[in-house]
């Protein structure tokens, strides 16, 4: 029987970062696929559903909480990471407020976005 891969979408603008955390994710086995912002996530009919996504907060023309406020209004209801230079209270509020299963400060640490969609995702069984 075929088991499907978790799938992860990455929304970043720097195509360096997307191409890394592909590369990273792919490595540990899950299925990926990239966006450069909001707008190419939002305009590709074949990128949802997914099993997490995980979005930068700082891109042009709509920013991460954004994006997450329209795909929760579309019903949108996957784990979602939010990632971000810096953190401060109120955009953990805001992020919270948004159902976001947490928010990671860049740089990443170690393994702690794979520690995180790995936590988030549904249990194989």
């Amino acid at each position: 029987m075929l088991s499907k891969l978790p799938l992860v979408c990455v929304v970043d603008d720097d195509a360096a970062v997307r191409n890394a955390l592909k590369f990273a994710l792919e490595v540990e086995g899950l299925d990926v696929r990239v966006f450069d912002g909001a707008a190419s996530l939002l305009n590709d009919p074949a990128a949802l559903p997914c099993d997490c996504l995980v979005v930068d907060y700082r891109m042009p023309g709509m920013d991460g909480l954004e994006l997450i406020g329209v795909l929760r209004s579309r019903g949108f209801d996957a784990t979602v990471i939010l990632i971000t230079g810096r953190a401060n209270k109120e955009l953990r509020a805001r992020a919270e407020k948004l159902g976001v299963h947490c928010l990671l400060e860049k740089p990443l640490p170690d393994d702690a976005l794979l520690d995180s969609i790995r936590a988030a995702l549904p249990r194989a069984g």
